[in-house]
């Protein structure tokens, strides 16, 4: 009897301490998980040190008007290299290009998320879209990284080269994701495939290089090369008939 009744015991501190252990080991993975959680929300939040949109809140000249270097720079080069039917150089800078966008009807609203001050960097060989993304009061910077490149049949691809929310890279998400949207838009709504923003996002979405023909006015360019150096983006157009 005394024996049993030590088995008995015996059991039942055998079973406590057992549920001991497993609780203190919910407990430690449960710890882990909240700290993984916590890295993972950290690293979404973050926020890289170059990204810095241009603000005219304390600019006298006002977001709404157009940007001078568009007008009275950008826009007239342009217009002088096509009028010659010759093959010309366009040279675009960073701060530029960020005055002009930034001029833009900001926020844009898609799927619920509101997107606002863009900033775009010029790096050797890719070309960096920055931007708030804000979902539901809660503010994260995405990061794009594009590649374009002209093949040797002279089709331009914008090759997404990286997707990242603040630290995190979400490329291949990011690409699944948006494909999916786009098949439903092709889906649902009438768009003209042949149209130059279609063919872009196309290229963005699918790798589909196309002709990087452009219309003006009565004439058209091609561009022929891209060259992306610190700062500044070069571009090369040729007449196309």
């Amino acid at each position: 009897m005394i024996s049993s009744k030590r088995e008995i015991q015996d059991t039942k501190k055998d079973l406590e301490n057992r549920k001991k252990a497993r609780f203190k080991k919910l407990v430690f993975w449960l710890l882990v998980d909240l700290a993984v959680a916590a890295i993972v929300f950290a690293l979404l939040l973050y926020r890289p040190g170059r990204y810095k949109p241009v603000d005219f809140s304390s600019n006298s000249d006002g977001r709404e008007q157009v940007s001078r270097y568009l007008t009275h720079e950008l826009g007239p080069a342009f217009n002088k290299g096509v009028q010659y039917r010759e093959p010309f150089e366009l040279a675009v800078t960073q701060e530029g290009i960020n005055d002009i966008i930034a001029r833009l009807n900001w926020p844009v609203e898609s799927e619920g998320i509101l997107f606002y001050a863009p900033a775009v960097f010029f790096i050797p060989g890719t070309f960096v879209l920055m931007g708030t993304a804000d979902v539901q009061g809660v503010k994260f910077i995405v990061t794009i990284e594009l590649e374009p490149k002209i093949n040797e049949q002279g089709l331009l691809n914008l090759q997404v080269a990286k997707v990242k929310v603040g630290a995190v890279n979400i490329t291949p998400l990011a690409k699944m994701m948006a494909k999916k949207m786009y098949a439903q838009r092709l889906a649902t709504m009438p768009i003209d495939t042949k149209a130059v923003q279609t063919l872009i996002v196309a290229s963005l979405l699918n790798d589909e290089p196309f002709e990087p023909v452009f219309r003006v006015e009565d004439k058209k360019v091609r561009i022929e090369k891209i060259t992306i150096a610190e700062k500044k983006l070069l571009l090369r157009f040729v007449p196309a008939s």
